[in-house]
């Protein structure tokens, strides 16, 4: 490839663009329910399963819990989610989502959807990008483990 060493020829940096335009996107749909990008990614989750331990979310979403728990604390302030500290081992701690969760995922799937559908992705191509980079992650992952 010519020029490689050019910034624009980098899928590093086209990768980080993309994410970047994709976590304004989706801040701008979150808006009106004061959640962020990483806050909907925590929903996401626990929408899949829910009570799940600290650890096990962190390690879904892969956030170390320095990241996490202030995310957490915030959320559950706010009434997204509650903690629980296990009785059987103290050192767990569940996270469980709470009503509003539950009652706001048909309106937060909604607007997501809208905000995706602005952008002219069609599902074909959305499930060829999802299948591309699947491949791409399960190459790095072979580099970097």
């Amino acid at each position: 490839m010519k020029d490689f060493s050019t910034l624009q020829k980098q899928l590093c940096f086209s990768l980080y663009e993309v994410s970047g335009e994709f976590t304004k996107l989706y801040s701008k749909a979150l808006k009106e329910f004061d959640l962020t990008y990483p806050q909907y990614l925590v929903l996401l989750s626990l929408w899949e399963k829910d009570h799940v331990t600290m650890k096990d979310l962190g390690e879904q979403l892969n956030l170390g819990t320095g990241t996490l728990t202030p995310m957490i604390s915030r959320m559950e302030a706010s009434g997204w989610l509650r903690r629980e500290r296990s009785s059987l081992d103290e050192r767990k701690v569940f996270i469980s989502l709470e009503r509003k969760a539950k009652d706001q995922k048909p309106l937060i799937s909604s607007k997501i959807e809208t905000m995706i559908g602005h952008c002219q992705i069609d599902f074909a191509e959305y499930e060829m990008l999802m299948q591309q980079l699947a491949q791409l992650k399960k190459k790095l992952v072979k580099q970097t483990s």
